[in-house]
């Protein structure tokens, strides 16, 4: 179950009302240096826009990919550990906007976690050490750390090498 902590709206949608749950000036700021961010080569200077100017918890050597789209409203809420890869065109969220409700939720991911390109991680999920995370998946629950995960519906997934154990020396075609 993922930890997101609802708020009920009444009248228009909930995106509709957007602005009286954040600053404009937020969403404008974090937005441009969200997508220098995007496209920055130099990962040391993407960290220091994440961690300076957007207020994330990044930690040391974690990698970002190319195009990877953190959250623009609540980008704070987003914690990750030391070591990890954040695989191209990712995209975390900590929010919500729905019909009659908002739902914010942190987002954590551990050290030395592998999370594959253009995946989907939604708010309120943790996602444990060490923890693999197959392209293209959406995580919509928490990972246990060491698992491997994949796919939508998340699941967990086995690969098994020539001697039968899982892992490592896996050959792929």
């Amino acid at each position: 179950m993922r930890k997101v902590k609802r708020y009920p709206v009444e009248g228009p949608n909930a995106l509709w009302q957007l602005y009286r749950t954040v600053s404009p000036w937020k969403g404008v700021k974090n937005f441009i240096f969200i997508q220098i961010s995007r496209y920055c080569p130099v990962l040391s200077v993407k960290n220091w826009i994440y961690r300076c100017i957007l207020g994330m918890k990044v930690g040391e050597h974690t990698a970002f990919g190319l195009m990877v789209m953190v959250d623009v409203f609540f980008p704070e809420l987003i914690k990750i550990g030391r070591n990890s890869v954040i695989g191209y065109n990712t995209t975390i969220l900590a929010h919500e906007y729905l019909i009659k409700e908002y739902r914010l939720g942190e987002v954590v991911i551990g050290d030395e976690v592998l999370i594959g390109a253009n995946s989907t991680i939604l708010p309120g999920v943790t996602i444990g050490d060490g923890a693999v995370v197959a392209a293209g998946s959406v995580v919509h629950k928490d990972v246990a750390p060491g698992t491997f995960v994949g796919g939508n519906p998340l699941r967990v997934l086995e690969r098994k090498n020539p001697e039968g154990m899982a892992g490592e020396g896996v050959e792929m075609d």
